[in-house]
Order: C-alpha cells, then sequence, then structure tokens
C-alpha cells in the first residue's frame, strides 16, 4: 500500500492525465489543492511511484503517465462515488420515460444511450433466457410448405424460428391457428429456459407439426445471450494505432466474445477490468466498467462501458449503475 503522500500524488496525476491526455509533471501537480507539498518533493514521490511501476514516462524530458497498476490502484483505492450529472440523469430519466417496443429495440437503444452519456462504446446483454417468461407462442403459414414459429416474452423479446413442414401436413391456415392456440395454453407463463413438453392433442396433423415444434423449442431454450453494442465508432476514436482500431471493431463485432468478456468480468465479482485484465490482447489499452440489471429483484444480465484506459472512471461507474437500475425497472414492468 502506498502512504497518504503517495496516493494522493497518484491520484492527482490519474486525474490531470485524464481530463488533458497529456503526461503529467510535477508543476501542474503542484497547482493541484490536494496536494499540499513542494515541487521537489513531487518530483520524489514521481520517482518513486515509476519505480514501483504506478507511473511511466513516455520521453526523458516528458511528464508521467499511468501505468495498468496506477490505474488499478486508483480504481479499488482513490475513487469515491459519484452521482450522475443532472443533465446526464435527466436524459436517462427522459430515455426511459418514453421508449417503447421490443425488447430488441430498447436494449440496442440503451446500449446507444451509454455511449451518448460516456463517449466509448456501449454494450448491453440480453436478459438470461431464465427470465423470459412466455406470453404467447403462434405459428405463421409462409407458403411453400414453411412457417415461422414466433415466442413472444412477457418482456417484448420476440424469438422466431423457421420451420419446413412436412408435405401434405397443412391444408389450410386454420390447422397452424388451432396448433397456435395448444402451443400457447401450455407455454404460456413458463420460462423460456425450462419449457414443459407439449402434449399431442390426437390430430395427426397437427401432432406432426408439434413434432417440429418440439425440437425448435429445444433450441430456442438454448440460445446464447445476445450482445447489443451501441457507440462503436466512438470507440475508435479513442485509439490511434489503425490496425489496433480495426481488431477492436472487429472484436465488437463478435457476440460470443463481448458476451464472455461482460460475463467472466461479472462472475469475478468485479465491476471493472483494465487493459490486460480483459485477458484480450486487442483490448491492452481498453477498460470495461460493467454493472448488472435485475428483473423483478433478480440478476438478469449485464451492461458495460468499453472505452480508452484514459476513460472518467467514477463518472462511468456512477452511469452504468443508474442505466442500470432504470433498465432493471423499464424490463420488470413489461
Amino acid at each position: 500500500m502506498l502512504d497518504d503522500r503517495k496516493s494522493s500524488i497518484l491520484g492527482a496525476l490519474v486525474e490531470v492525465y485524464i481530463e488533458s491526455a497529456q503526461p503529467v509533471g510535477s508543476g501542474r501537480l503542484a497547482s493541484v489543492p490536494a496536494v499540499d507539498v513542494s515541487p521537489a518533493t513531487i518530483r520524489s514521490e514521481l520517482a518513486y511511484l515509476e519505480a514501483s511501476g504506478y507511473l511511466v514516462q513516455p520521453h526523458t524530458s516528458a511528464g508521467r503517465i499511468p501505468t495498468e497498476k496506477g490505474y488499478r490502484f486508483y480504481v479499488d483505492n482513490l475513487t469515491e462515488p459519484v452521482d450522475l450529472d443532472a443533465g446526464d440523469l435527466r436524459q436517462v430519466h427522459d430515455f426511459f420515460g418514453s421508449t417503447s417496443g421490443e425488447l430488441e429495440r430498447i436494449l440496442q437503444e440503451t446500449s446507444n444511450l451509454l455511449a451518448a452519456l460516456t463517449g466509448s462504446a456501449g454494450v448491453v446483454v440480453a436478459p438470461y433466457s431464465d427470465h423470459q417468461i412466455v406470453r404467447s407462442a403462434q405459428l405463421a403459414y409462409l407458403g411453400a410448405g414453411h412457417a415461422l414459429l414466433v415466442i413472444v416474452t412477457a418482456n417484448g423479446s420476440v424469438e422466431k424460428h423457421a420451420l419446413e413442414l412436412v408435405d401434405g401436413c397443412v391444408d389450410q391456415e386454420e390447422t397452424l391457428a388451432g396448433v397456435s392456440t395448444h402451443l400457447s395454453d401450455h407455454l404460456r407463463g413458463h420460462r423460456l429456459a425450462a419449457l414443459p413438453p407439449v402434449p399431442p392433442t390426437g390430430r395427426e396433423s397437427v401432432d406432426e407439426i408439434l413434432l417440429q415444434v418440439g425440437q425448435a423449442l429445444q433450441d430456442l431454450a438454448m440460445i446464447e445471450e445476445t450482445a447489443y453494442v451501441g457507440g462503436a465508432s466512438l470507440m475508435a476514436q479513442t485509439l490511434v494505432v489503425p490496425e489496433q482500431i480495426r481488431r477492436v471493431l472487429d472484436l465488437l463485432d463478435r457476440q460470443i466474445v463481448v458476451v464472455g468478456l461482460i460475463r467472466d468480468l461479472m462472475e469475478r465479482g468485479r465491476r471493472v477490468a483494465i487493459g490486460s485484465e480483459t485477458g484480450l490482447e486487442p483490448l491492452v489499452d481498453c477498460s470495461l466498467v460493467v454493472a448488472p440489471y435485475e428483473i423483478g429483484g433478480e440478476p438478469a444480465g449485464s451492461i458495460g462501458v468499453l472505452g480508452s484506459t484514459r476513460m472518467d472512471y467514477p463518472q462511468v461507474l456512477a452511469t452504468v449503475a443508474v442505466v442500470g437500475r432504470r433498465l432493471g425497472v423499464r424490463l420488470t414492468e413489461g
């Protein structure tokens, strides 16, 4: 652990660097009210912090910038909880007061909201299937021996699965209407991750379709979580090297990687991953801040902000906390 003086100097340097994006020298730190020591003492302490791995000096004549270790100490020991800015809080309130439509649209727009508030990429992981309560099940005939199974859940999610019907089993749309009624009667109110088997009706034409629907329902229950990403271009603007920008944007397009990254961080009980802590080499200059959201008082999904390691950690932590709570309330209300 660092003593109080070293901690205050390190904290001041991190905050000045976050604001300025320029290496910070002893003269600049001497003007910070929280650093109440002489420039000579500051230089001595900066040398110690650099030798201890908290800071690095890009050039001999330049000031210093935080390392990953320096950011980690700042996040764990020096950040104080802050309230979201009044303007941002009003934007969140207005957003959730007016957003409507299917779950997918709400989640995508929430990721865009996170991006707009933080200037980084916003990520929202859809609710786990265990929290998807079936509201209705419908089969729509598409013609040419094909139908579409549509499952609508209580929080507005719409899951779809195409079916290729057995030749001759459908002679009119009334048959599919009967299947739809039977499905809804037996699936309504159940969780998508634990759907009961649908019993046969005794009508051959209907039961042929139910066999196919049964397999489709198993597939739907196994669906991996989906990640909605907004503001990827904002994330790219925080990076400098073109190849790194390309690799980060490619990563954000890969659903399973983004979901796995957030899930891993949540399972480790952490809210911030800095640089190499993400476990992904393209994100060595990036940080991820996450927060859970609940539906009906139970953990249901996660949101996050992916940005430069030079992000405003207190503000981003406050943002994901507020947006996560409001998203949970919105999805609970349905």
